[in-house]
């Protein structure tokens, strides 16, 4: 959109591919990162979201800009705070790092017989940071941290309650650090090997709203 004029904007292009983006974040001069939810069946009208979907646009051609990469996590029901609060992404070019907190959820398949319906939900099986490679041509999985020892427990979790899900992502040097309510743990950059981890004082003190 050229905002040159204010009060005149244009449209000077745009892409239309499935699924949608909540947070756009500059990777260059000539590419645009998005981060949002796939969507699948329905019709030009509606379509069901379903897992995380991260794209590389290209825009060098703002009258036909190109999603030159992309990679979806888990199915429907899969979350991440960097969806509402975009101080949990954490991005470098220069280390080809892209890092995100993640609620992933999956279906499984066993429970059904056929083709599984678009607007299935998955169950919530892991809760921690995705740790990705980002160049200017692909999106790939580097590794994975998560703060919590028994993933059964994110069964019960609805949303992000819980002091070990993790919330933000920090680098310095070689080191990659995560953080939750209830740990900081420390991992090697390159290989997302884990180093060492604090437990933080926390009380948890949920509130329950009725309806």
């Amino acid at each position: 959109i050229d905002v040159s004029k204010p009060e005149d904007p244009q449209v000077l292009g745009y892409l239309k591919i499935t699924g949608y983006s909540d947070y756009l974040h500059p990777y260059d001069e000539n590419h645009v990162i998005g981060i949002g939810k796939e969507t699948r069946g329905g019709d030009e009208h509606f379509s069901w979201y379903q897992g995380i979907k991260i794209s590389l646009f290209d825009v060098s051609d703002v009258e036909n800009p190109v999603e030159e990469a992309k990679i979806e996590i888990g199915d429907r029901g899969t979350d991440s705070y960097a969806l509402y609060d975009h101080k949990a992404f954490l991005f470098n070019k220069e280390k080809k790092l892209l890092v995100i907190p993640v609620m992933l959820a999956e279906i499984d398949e066993s429970q059904y017989n056929g083709d599984i319906p678009d607007n299935t939900y998955g169950n919530h099986v892991w809760q921690g940071a995705y740790v990705l490679n980002i160049d200017s041509n692909e999106i790939s999985l580097r590794g994975k941290i998560t703060h919590i020892e028994n993933q059964s427990e994110v069964e019960n979790y609805w949303g992000y309650y819980g002091k070990y899900s993790v919330k933000r992502s920090l680098f310095m040097d070689d080191y990659l650090y995560t953080i939750s309510d209830g740990k900081i743990k420390a991992n090697n950059l390159e290989t997302v090997e884990e180093i060492n981890s604090v437990d933080l004082p926390y009380e948890e003190n949920r509130i329950y709203y009725a309806y």
